[in-house]
Formats: C-alpha cells, structure tokens, sequence
C-alpha cells in the first residue's frame, strides 16, 4: 500500500499506513508527518524521509489528563503548552533487547516492539527456540533488523550497544500458585541476566518483568549496585498491565470512551500491594462503595482471572505483551526527546518510607525525572486504608528480593 506524504505507526488494535494513528491505546496519539514529496511505497519507506515531525494533540491520558499532569510535575512541564512537539529523526536509531523471547511473553512482545519506526535493531535473547522466532520475525517489512542469540555464551553479544533491555525470562505461573512461589526459579534468572545487562549495556533503560517484580526488581537494583553501575532512574518493574487493566475494567463498568480513560496504579505489582486509585480516575467520575471494592478486587485479581480461564495452559502472555510493548515505546519516546511520557512504574521512590515504590512517572530521556506525588494526595478513606495495608506485605517481598541478592 503506497503512502503519500504522511504516514504513521501505531501499536494497538488497528495497523494502518494511512494519514493519522495513535500509538497504543492509552498511549499518546502520535501523528507522524513526512516533509517529504516523494511517495512512500511501504512501512519500510520511513527511512527515505529527511525529516519527520512529530505533533502530539495531547498525553495518552487525553487533553484533560495531560494538563493535570503537568502541573503536577516539574517546572518546565509547567510551561509546556498542550500541544507539545517534538523531532524524530526518520531513520529508526535506538536498539532494544528481549531477554526471554521465545517465550508465552517474549515472542508477542518481540511483534509487537518490531512495529516500532524508532528502533534500528532488535535482539532477541533466549536459552533456546530463538533461531525460529527471530527469522519469523525477520520477514515483517518494520526498520528494525532482528538479530537472534541462543545460550548463555552469546548472551553478551546479545546486549552490545542496547538502548533498552526488556526482561520477560521465568517461569509463567499455574493454577495455585502466587508471583513468590515464582521467586525460586525466577529469581536466580533475573540475577543472572541483570549482571549481563551490568557488564555489557549498564547505561540501558531496563525493564523488569520477571515475577515476582515486587521482589526481581529489587534483586536487580542489589545486583547492579554491586557492579557499580546502578542507575535508579533508569531501572524500571513493569506494572503497566495494571494500568490497562484497570482502564479497561473501568470503561466497561461506567461505558466510558476507553481512550479517553486512565487509572492510575500505585503500591506493588502481586494480589493486595496492587492499588487503583479509582478517586483520581481521568475523567473524572464517581463510584459507590460496592463499584470500588469490585473493580479494585477485579483489577488485583486479574493475573489469577486469566490463569483460570486458561486451565492451567498459561498465564497472562498476551495482554503483559501489550502493556510490556507500551512501556517500550513510552520509554522510545522519552529517550527520543518527547517531553510528555507518563508511566506508572514500580521504582526506587521517596514517595513513601518503602524504597521501592510504583506510581506514576514523568519520563525523559535520562529515565525518570519526576515522580506524580500528587496521585498520593487527597485519597479516600478506602484508598487510604488500602495504602496503609499494602506495605507490610509490599516491604516484605522487597526485602525478600535484597536478602536473595546479597546472599
């Protein structure tokens, strides 16, 4: 399909090479335009432009959203107008690992990163199974080259010069069993690849996936300490599913438009640790006792909604795919010089007396700049409470993931 001189990208439920698509649904809608004459005859094309101009209508929270939150974060975001530009330079530049890609998570994830104009290289890294994968995705006519690499012996090679390392290696869950249970196994995993990550691309955004993340994230931070090259602005747990669950629980119970919708996610990524803050849902709307404690019940539950459903035959792969592919391309934009990111992420955060702590984020391209500590203001009682009841078990499982890495 020939495309004229605009064309666009977008991650989500509808690919189109046409004249205007968003990013991922709750994404900030991107509109990507070619000062360029020349006819652009397919995806690939994107690297015949000389010059792309990025104008973003609004944050993915919508117009109403974006505003609040920039009064919330830092000066400058202050300033900026509500229609904020930024420049990409057309031929796709940034690399990106996936650690685990031939898995339930790592081969959607791979897809959908590899629609990404922004990335020149995607290495794909697994013990096994990886050769297949990666010359399947080789085929897909997107900028990125797609690079395979089995075992630990090519692993290094597999991190040279990556921009962002996405880690989705372990074991999925099964029916019965809780993200600790997972720590066993996934806990040595993550160790092993974190260390990769320190010695061969110390300088990358990192996303961990690996759960428990309430305790992978912190045996990564101990892990990169010890190499001296521990960044916590650049070191991020994804907890992005909990965003896009709740957004979309929250669009179906109130018959919202689910664009328009955002949710904000804080506490921890397991059971009770996650906390939806109902109260400071954009748009602005109202929910009755028993609407709260249902969603917020449904939105903690989830992971475990989905492991039933499957009987035994998986856990959430496809929708952390989407989310995990979302928090990629956020950071993409960040690092890109987009000024207007915003994530909910489980961090290293002075937000509350925990050292670890998810909530929204403003991103840039030094990894996070600032933190939405007004999200934290003004809860209900039932949020308050909630807060309160999350962080003996959160501070466990923290501490649970040090001691493992300083042992």
């Amino acid at each position: 399909m020939a495309a004229t001189s605009a064309a666009t990208f977008s991650i989500g439920s509808t690919i189109s090479h046409g004249t205007k698509v968003s990013h991922l649904p709750q994404s900030k809608p991107l509109s990507v335009r070619f000062n360029s004459q020349n006819t652009l005859a397919t995806f690939s094309g994107l690297k015949a432009a000389t010059f792309v101009k990025c104008e973003s209508e609004s944050s993915f929270l919508g117009k109403e959203s974006s505003a609040a939150l920039r009064g919330a974060a830092a000066p400058k975001a202050q300033k900026s107008s509500q229609r904020s530009q930024y420049h990409l330079n057309p031929q796709a530049s940034y690399k990106v690992a996936i650690l685990g890609a031939a898995g339930g998570i790592g081969q959607p994830l791979a897809l959908l990163v590899k629609m990404s104009p922004l990335i020149s290289a995607l290495h794909i890294y697994d013990i096994a199974n990886v050769k297949g994968v990666a010359t399947d995705l080789s085929h897909c006519n997107t900028p990125s080259q797609v690079l395979g690499f089995t075992g630990t012996s090519e692993l290094p090679n597999s991190l040279k010069g990556v921009d962002v390392v996405v880690i989705p290696a372990g074991v999925p869950r099964k029916p019965g069993m809780t993200r600790d249970d997972l720590f066993s196994i996934n806990a040595n995993i993550v160790k092993t690849l974190v260390e990769a990550v320190a010695d061969n691309c110390p300088d990358a955004f990192i996303h961990i996936i690996s759960n428990p993340v309430n305790s992978t994230l912190p045996i990564a931070a101990e892990v990169l300490k010890q190499k001296g090259v521990y960044d916590p602005k650049k070191l991020f747990g994804v907890t992005t599913l909990d965003v896009v669950r709740a957004n979309t629980f929250v669009a179906q119970k109130k018959n919202l438009k689910l664009i328009d919708v955002d949710v904000p996610v804080v506490g921890g990524h397991a059971g009770i640790t996650i906390l939806p803050l109902l109260s400071k849902t954009r748009p602005q709307v109202s929910f009755n006792d028993e609407e709260v404690q249902e969603l917020t019940l449904r939105i903690q539950n989830a992971g475990t909604e989905v492991v039933e459903a499957k009987e035994g035959a998986g856990s959430a792969t496809l929708s952390m795919a989407y989310a995990a592919a979302r928090f990629v391309e956020s950071s993409l934009r960040a690092l890109d010089g987009d000024a207007d990111v915003y994530e909910c992420s489980f961090v290293q955060s002075d937000l509350t007396e925990l050292p670890f702590f998810a909530s929204r984020v403003k991103l840039g391209r030094k990894g996070v700049e600032a933190f939405i500590s007004s999200d934290l203001q003004g809860l209900t009682e039932y949020e308050q409470k909630a807060l309160e009841a999350l962080k003996p078990e959160l501070k466990a499982s923290i501490e649970k993931g040090i001691a493992f890495a300083q042992k």
